[in-house]
């Protein structure tokens, strides 16, 4: 097998391929010398939204690179299995390991990660930091719910953190489950209902379940037990929606302000499920002087966190655009076309995000000028009518439409909007909205259109959400397209 199989491999140049597989959102991610080549979601192939495995036409995709060396797996599945005996539990079952699907992978070897450790090693080793202090908080990592990391260089080491059942996402999740929707993979939806409530109706209520950062007194992996109140509509929801997350926002903030003060380095990588909870993240900025959350901080990115913890160092992060090609120049002119003469496009051109936004290439673009556009998009959507959707701007203009004072270009942090008169379809109840930053560099025929279309209107934002429909995952391929056009022809999509 080699030395480089040992533990605390590190600093390893080979071709790596990082898996996550038998739990939600399943994704894979080559490394080859060093850099990030190919990383996707199973749900991209198979079609199964947070698809719990990878299909083999996927590993055929990775194949196409290359054999990899080495195997990294996102987490140790015998710590897992020992956790759920120990306290039972959902999730865990390895019905659909990888070895299974794609028999040609059984004679790599394999390392399995700690699943918080891929989560620091995605986040760390794709910033720009030389030190950096590293929290992941999710639902649950074998035994972990949150660790806390110190890194300087290419080395993380493990301060300290929180076991289950004590859980920020378990908290999340249980009150997700109570309100009717999917936990796991629908807490954004409760995140955007909170801005509907009134935190201070439930507040007293929620927070039993939560009343210190590092204590609950119930085990919420298996729901809200005792809530002693019903739920007769939707404004009851919205209520106890808003509570949790401030209740959320609050045990945050306590955490980050203690983790903040035993820190010497004043950069922060945040990363975890949790990490997707944009609402809050913008309070982060005043506890530290940097904040990096890679687009991809739920699970999926694990993939490329497992694949990272053994290649041991920084790679170049180069963007999120690692999936599927549709290689072609990006259609610049048509997008334009299409948005001055109906207000909306759907675009599919070349590599397909890595992470659960869209970011230009597999992206709905529209006109934000209008407050019946929102409601246009999530019809065609097929989304709840309170959903909102964020906006797309120029770097350069960001801080005349949005209180935004740095860069944000994977729509990580809400902020409050400067112009809700002028920008209706972004911007959403509580007056915030989710920014997403371009710069030439970054995407250059993204930038382009926002400039053309700034001639145009007076304004170098537009709205930009993912190009699919509600419990479906974003369009991959050019067999994707071609379904679209034929489900979807009243929104033209541009190659």
């Amino acid at each position: 097998m080699g030395p480089w199989l040992a533990d605390n491999a590190g600093q390893v140049q080979m071709r790596i391929l990082g898996i996550n597989d038998s739990s939600h959102d399943a994704a894979v991610t080559l490394i080859d010398e060093g850099k990030i080549v190919f990383a996707t979601h199973g749900e991209r192939v198979n079609k199964e939204k947070h698809s719990f495995s990878n299909p083999h036409q996927l590993f055929g995709s990775v194949m196409d690179f290359g054999e990899p060396d080495v195997i990294a797996y996102f987490e140790n599945r015998n710590k897992k299995r020992w956790r759920r005996a120990l306290h039972g539990g959902i999730n865990g079952a390895y019905d659909h390991l990888y070895k299974k699907t794609s028999p040609a992978l059984r004679k790599i070897p394999e390392i399995q990660v700690g699943h918080h450790k891929s989560h620091a090693a995605s986040g760390y080793y794709t910033s720009t930091f030389d030190d950096a202090t590293i929290v992941v908080i999710d639902a649950i990592g074998e035994f972990d719910t949150l660790t806390v990391w110190d890194a300087r260089g290419d080395t993380m080491v493990k301060r300290g953190g929180l076991r289950y059942p004590t859980s920020f996402g378990l908290f999340y999740s249980a009150f997700t489950q109570m309100l009717g929707l999917t936990p796991g993979i629908e807490e954004y939806i409760l995140m955007g209902m909170a801005a509907f409530g009134w935190p201070g109706r439930f507040h007293t209520e929620v927070e039993k379940y939560f009343p210190k950062f590092h204590y609950q007194p119930y085990n919420l992996h298996y729901g809200v037990p005792d809530w002693p109140h019903k739920i007769r509509n939707d404004q009851d929801r919205y209520d106890i929606a808003a509570a949790v997350q401030q209740v959320y926002e609050e045990r945050l903030i306590e955490l980050m302000q203690r983790v903040r003060r035993d820190s010497a380095s004043k950069n922060l990588v945040f990363t975890g499920g949790c990490a997707l909870n944009c609402a809050a993240n913008a309070a982060l900025w005043d506890m530290w002087d940097e904040v990096w959350i890679m687009p991809n901080p739920g699970d999926a990115g694990t993939s490329l966190g497992a694949a990272l913890a053994v290649h041991g160092q920084h790679v170049r992060w180069e963007g999120p655009y690692l999936g599927h090609n549709i290689g072609k120049a990006y259609p610049i002119a048509p997008i334009i076309d299409e948005l001055m003469v109906h207000g909306i496009v759907a675009v599919a051109n070349g590599r397909a995000e890595f992470g659960p936004r869209a970011l230009g290439n597999r992206s709905i673009l529209a006109d934000p000028r209008s407050e019946e556009m929102k409601g246009k998009v999530n019809t065609i959507k097929k989304r709840e009518p309170f959903r909102p959707f964020a906006p797309v701007v120029l770097e350069e203009d960001a801080h005349e439409y949005f209180d935004l004072d740095r860069p944000s270009p994977y729509m990580q942090f809400a902020v409050r909007c400067k112009r809700p008169d002028l920008l209706p379809a972004v911007i959403h109840k509580d007056g915030t909205s989710r920014v997403q930053t371009v710069n030439q560099y970054q995407h250059f025929g993204l930038y382009e259109v926002l400039q053309r279309w700034k001639t145009h209107s007076g304004v170098g934002v537009l709205l930009n959400t993912s190009l699919n429909v509600k419990n479906q995952p974003l369009l991959d391929d050019v067999f994707d397209v071609e379904r679209w056009r034929r489900d979807n022809p009243y929104v033209r999509i541009v190659t």
